[in-house]
């Protein structure tokens, strides 16, 4: 498929997803295509800017919303520390293997970002 703007390539990309996907202000899409989505099952989540009407958000939404950079910290450590961009996999299978070693790899690693902290757990 041609995707000629980003537009087309996120509708092409979501279309048979559902659920949120949360993005940074850089991801933010015209009315058209977030109500498009919306109607499909997919939420785009992102933080406001300022020129952006400030509307209320879930918290829920909020508290995952402030976790992405961790989320993205533990991808760069998997692609970077364990090759998992590698791209010369010769079958599905290899690839799937090669993916699941190396976030079993990843598990091992002594030290590691969290996204959950001990020291604010509410018993």
């Amino acid at each position: 498929m041609s995707c000629d703007n980003n537009n087309d390539l996120i509708e092409h990309l979501m279309q048979d997803l559902f659920g949120k996907i949360f993005g940074d202000r850089g991801y933010l899409i015209g009315k058209e295509l977030y109500r498009k989505l919306y109607e499909q099952g997919v939420q785009l989540i992102t933080k406001i800017r300022s020129n952006m009407k400030n509307i209320l958000m879930d918290m829920t939404d909020k508290l995952l919303l402030r976790k992405r950079g961790t989320i993205e910290s533990i991808i760069g450590i998997l692609k970077e520390g364990f090759g998992i961009e590698h791209s010369r996999h010769r079958s599905q299978k290899n690839f799937l293997s090669h993916v699941l070693s190396s976030i079993t790899a990843y598990f091992f690693r002594p030290e590691k970002p969290s996204i959950i902290r001990k020291d604010h757990l509410i018993a």
